[in-house]
């Protein structure tokens, strides 16, 4: 049985665990700023690796830039994240785990 969403995406599952690991509640100080950069990719978005540690991000016809400092993303850049998921339409009730 496959699992698709209503966009009809189907996504692996680390890449639902990473989505659900953005949502999670509290906010987790962990998550891999690469593990989410392919989540993106999975999903479809552009991804534009930009001067200054920032990537530009193209998903469902937003556009977002992130920075990437570190290898974990700070809690505020998680909130950044999740909203610009939102914004797209995509929440981890679409991909469940």
């Amino acid at each position: 049985m496959s699992e698709a969403t209503n966009t009809g995406h189907k996504m692996n599952h680390h890449h639902r665990k990473v989505l659900h690991a953005l949502f999670s509640h509290p906010i987790s100080a962990n998550i891999d700023f690469r593990k989410v950069v392919h989540l993106f990719e999975d999903l479809g978005a552009e991804v534009e690796n930009r001067s200054g540690n920032r990537v530009h991000i193209k998903l469902n016809g937003h556009s977002a830039v992130f920075a990437h400092g570190q290898h974990d993303l700070p809690k505020e850049e998680v909130v950044q994240i999740r909203k610009f998921f939102e914004t797209c339409g995509i929440t981890p009730d679409g991909y469940p785990l």
